[in-house]
Parts: C-alpha cells; structure tokens; sequence
C-alpha cells in the first residue's frame, strides 16, 4: 500500500469484480476489524464466490463477504409460501 498507493488497489479490486461482469459501487480504507470495504455488484453469488476465492487464495487478504438484499427482493421473499415443522412438533 505505501509502495503502490490506495489507488493501486482500487484498480486491482476494479479489475477483478469486471472480471466475473460485476462493478465496484464503493471503495473505502478503514480502521478496525477491517481495512477495507467494498461493496460490488456482482451478477449472481457464483461470482461473488469466485472473487472471494479468488482473494482469499492469493494469501494476501482475508475475506469476509455479506450478501445485501434490496427492499424488492425482500418483499419477494416475504410472499414466497412456504412450509416448516419445527424440531420436535
């Protein structure tokens, strides 16, 4: 990071989520459990799987993803019928 600038990696995180037909929405450096964090558009989890293999692979980073949700998606989810016998009942 001091050798190759905040923007060396911005373009290497670019690079990799157009790779898989994604794009970076937003980019930040950060103190804490996290150094970093990105949020992408990935098309689908499968690419969201193999950007985060591929990190986490390269030893280099430590990867943690969370799967967002739009307000859509979750009105869809809430009208789905479904059917559920709780453990023991």
């Amino acid at each position: 990071l001091q050798k190759e600038g905040g923007s060396s990696r911005r373009a290497a995180a670019d690079q990799l989520a157009e790779s898989v037909g994604g794009k970076i929405d937003a980019f930040y450096y950060a103190f804490g459990d996290a150094d970093l964090i990105i949020i992408a558009d990935l098309p689908d989890n499968g690419s969201a799987a193999a950007v985060s293999l591929t990190g986490a692979t390269s030893g280099a980073v430590s990867i943690k993803t969370t799967p967002l949700i739009t307000v859509e998606e979750m009105d869809a989810a809430a009208k789905k019928s479904t059917t559920y016998r709780p453990p023991g009942g």
